[in-house]
């Protein structure tokens, strides 16, 4: 989102204002935004945003994506990090993929990290998305979705 002085007379000053949605982010980012002016010694310049996203639970890849043949077993995974000081607990709530794709958590480091695997049920050609929804012990986040893309060819 941006907001700016649309005039400034010669030899004034503006303003300009960047803010970024951060939803949806995590880690480092950096945004950019070009400025053309009518100044002949800096017609264009760029403006950078830098900011560390600090967030309560990394998932990485947000989602879950399963694509092969009918008969192949196809399995991806997704890597949960705890962001805050405190132990992170996660409990599975709801599945959608129930038949067509299984899970299972592994916690890889004691309350920190852990890896959910998904593996298809080998037999039936389709294409199909569901989710895996967890509960979590975080207040700042109590529930963490993973999204499950499934494409199985003949």
């Amino acid at each position: 989102m941006v907001s700016f002085d649309r005039t400034i007379p010669p030899g004034g000053e503006g303003k300009i204002t960047l803010s970024v949605d951060t939803e949806g982010f995590h880690g480092n980012i950096r945004k950019t935004a070009t400025v053309y002016t009518n100044d002949p010694e800096t017609a264009v310049f760029t403006l950078v945003i830098r900011a560390l996203v600090r967030v309560p639970i990394f998932v990485k890849p947000s989602y879950a994506r399963l694509y092969g043949k009918r008969d192949a077993t196809i399995t991806n995974r997704v890597e949960i990090t705890a962001g805050l000081d405190k132990p992170l607990k996660l409990e599975p709530n709801r599945f959608s993929l129930e038949g067509k794709v299984s899970y299972r958590i592994e916690e890889i480091e004691e309350g920190r990290k852990f890896i959910v695997y998904f593996t298809n049920i080998p037999g039936s050609a389709g294409s199909y998305r569901g989710s895996l929804n967890l509960k979590t012990n975080y207040d700042e986040k109590p529930t963490v979705t993973i999204r499950i893309n499934v494409r199985i060819r003949n």
